[in-house]
């Protein structure tokens, strides 16, 4: 069995899902199907068939939840104090070309969240990074793009 790399939040966000959709979204859904089925003939009832979709979509996520929650191993960044990017580290880049500075945070596929600067640790970003220290520059293969990268700074 795989185990899947998150930090303890990431964990916790994925639990509180998984606790939303058994204890909310799973009654609601069973309400409307309840309900859509009180219209009458099911075979073509459109309501009926929207509200079996949804309970498909929720079971499925369900399953999905439950498999990563089991296959969760938590790290602690705070205990892989490194001068290497690892995951978990908060790392400084300066963008060569343009001259500008990002902060990235090298976090779990599931907690990946592009806007806020967290990055998944499968992604090309994240790949070029690991294992590399201040100063190393890493080119990044991007959309628009090779990208030039220096690392300015690494944290936890």
């Amino acid at each position: 069995m795989d185990r899947i790399p998150m930090t303890k939040t990431g964990l916790e966000n994925l639990r509180k899902e998984l606790e939303h959709l058994k204890k909310n979204e799973r009654h609601q859904v069973k309400e409307e199907i309840a309900v859509a089925r009180a219209h009458g003939d099911l075979k073509e009832n459109a309501e009926y068939h929207a509200a079996r979709e949804k309970q498909s979509f929720i079971e499925g996520r369900i399953a999905e939840l439950e498999d990563k929650v089991l296959r969760a191993e938590v790290i602690d960044p705070s205990t892989l104090a490194s001068d290497k990017v690892l995951f978990g580290s908060q790392v400084t880049l300066l963008n060569l070309e343009t001259d500008s500075e990002v902060v990235y945070t090298v976090v779990g596929d599931d907690e990946a969240d592009y806007k806020s600067n967290l990055i998944a640790v499968s992604s090309p970003l994240a790949q070029s990074l690991i294992g590399k220290r201040v100063g190393d520059e890493v080119v990044v293969n991007a959309p628009k793009g090779a990208v030039e990268y220096e690392i300015l700074k690494i944290g936890q």
